[in-house]
């Protein structure tokens, strides 16, 4: 949604209400995505595609631009580096949440919690690292890093990333004043237990 409204698109997308689950998979969902995630779009043709990046490059295509996904090479792999560095940390917060709120206490495994929050930790110093180069951004690894920072003060409000990243949190302070940003910051949405999610 962070890209649709960048690429004033977001009158032409219509949100459905959906809870994806990784155990009681949403028959409505699957029926369109077999994996049973979100996001998951629907084009005008019928076409469903899901992933946030596929979906992402399909709305910079639909917009006519290259805005999001940059054409000059380094920035190109830059914006692509990052995108995929802020997935990789959305993907272990995601599963650290289902450890914690999806799987039975008996079954649930701190190893394995350390080991995803390991990874969250890491993308950060990364993320901290970078962040000198974000400014003059707004691209698919910009949006990207964000969305996965919103996501961890929605989520996980203890990892308290803004003390050991003061550079990234001084970019992110930024940044959240987009509209695009602003209108989609996961801070604005209910807790919902039962349903953990993610999407960009």
């Amino acid at each position: 949604m962070v890209c649709a409204i960048e690429l004033g698109l977001r009158d032409r997308i219509e949100c459905v209400a959906s809870a994806a689950h990784p155990i009681d998979r949403n028959p409505s969902i699957v029926a369109l995505n077999p994996l049973g995630q979100v996001p998951t779009l629907v084009t005008d043709d019928g076409l469903a595609l899901y992933d946030s990046r596929v979906i992402c490059e399909y709305l910079d295509h639909l917009a006519g631009r290259s805005s999001l996904f940059p054409q000059q090479v380094l920035l190109r792999w830059n914006a692509l580096r990052d995108q995929a560095l802020a997935d990789g940390l959305l993907d272990a917060a995601l599963l650290i949440r289902y450890e914690r709120v999806v799987r039975d206490e008996a079954a649930r495994s701190e190893p394995w919690t350390r080991g995803q929050l390991d990874k969250v930790e890491k993308a950060l110093a990364t993320i901290e690292r970078l962040a000198g180069d974000y400014a003059a951004r707004a691209d698919i690894g910009t949006i990207s890093v964000a969305c996965a920072l919103g996501y961890l003060d929605f989520r996980f409000p203890e990892v308290e990333w803004r003390h050991t990243c003061r550079n990234a949190a001084r970019w992110f302070a930024g940044f959240s004043q987009r509209e695009s940003i602003r209108d989609t910051l996961p801070a604005n949405a209910p807790s919902t237990p039962a349903h953990p999610d993610r999407g960009r």
